[in-house]
């Protein structure tokens, strides 16, 4: 693994910015991408999960096996992407129920975990979520994590004045990034499990997100989400094409089924609330879902 570093310091807003750039290749990314079959395969954890889905999102729905991203692959697109995660307001339009996602985690955030004073924003794009939550704690110390240098700069822009605490700025993949064992009062993920594989990703991130925050933290996700009924996985994907037809048209509708065929292996929320509960979480929340959206969380 090799790793570059730097940090600097800034009086403005009296706030102490530190940025760690760290290069390198995940441990449990593929080197090349791979074809899905219908079925995933199964890491056989300690308790029977919920199966996962028997279609993953294909091109437009059709039935042909897709190849997946590599790592490095969704970096470069996300880092040409910057300012369609930008916007507090709406967040991703391409999402169904963004704004409200967001509200919901922050709060739910907000009201369970005291005291708050460290923020780790996994996937965090150009820092929406840690805004959010800002509102209502402006002065934690936010670590800002993204496979994305450009989203890590933007998210350094918007966030920095918000705060008087500390913000960190982390350029890696959660998977292999070296962060602190209960380090954490929240954590935030959102749109980013997504791009796990198979179940032993899926395991090592939600035991690792449990080891990262300290007893009484909370784990608040928005997400892309499948169904583990093939009919029901079919009928809410058409109806999240119909809802992106009448946002941007049939051409945009194609390009965003596209990136989900290229990009994600979404699971159900059955599946990833039992993996909660399994990593250690005592408590597991529901807090939305419309379509193949859903807000939820854990505590520990």
């Amino acid at each position: 693994m090799h790793a570059k570093s730097k940090a600097f310091s800034a009086s403005a807003n009296k706030n102490h910015i530190l940025i760690h750039f760290i290069q390198q290749k995940p441990k449990l990314a593929h080197s090349k991408p791979i074809t899905l079959p219908h079925s995933t395969p199964s890491a056989q954890p300690s308790k029977k999960l919920a199966p996962a889905p028997a279609l993953y999102y294909t091109t437009f729905m059709n039935n042909k096996p897709t190849p997946k991203a590599t790592v490095d692959q969704i970096r470069q697109r996300f880092d040409s992407d910057v300012d369609r995660f930008s916007n507090l307001q709406t967040g991703q339009t391409s999402t169904i129920d963004a704004a409200l996602a967001m509200d919901l985690i922050t709060q739910a955030a907000h009201a369970v975990t005291t005291p708050i004073r460290n923020i780790l924003d996994i996937g965090c794009g150009a820092g929406n979520n840690t805004l959010k939550l800002l509102q209502l704690v402006p002065d934690a110390n936010c670590t800002l994590l993204d496979l994305s240098q450009p989203m890590l700069q933007r998210a350094q822009q918007r966030v920095t004045p918000c705060t008087t605490g500390t913000v960190t700025l982390i350029q890696s993949d959660i998977r292999t990034a070296d962060l602190p064992a209960e380090g954490y009062d929240i954590i935030l993920a959102a749109a980013v499990l997504h791009h796990l594989r198979d179940d032993a990703d899926w395991q090592a991130v939600f035991a690792k997100l449990h080891r990262l925050l300290r007893p009484g933290g909370s784990l608040w996700i928005t997400d892309l989400v499948a169904h583990d009924n093939p009919a029901i996985d079919r009928l809410m994907q058409q109806r999240y094409a119909d809802y992106l037809t009448a946002l941007g048209g049939a051409d945009y509708c194609q390009q965003v089924f596209d990136y989900i065929a290229q990009e994600d292996t979404p699971r159900s929320i059955p599946y990833q609330l039992d993996l909660l509960r399994q990593s250690g979480f005592r408590q597991v929340e529901l807090l939305h879902k419309n379509t193949t959206f859903a807000a939820y969380g854990a505590i520990k």
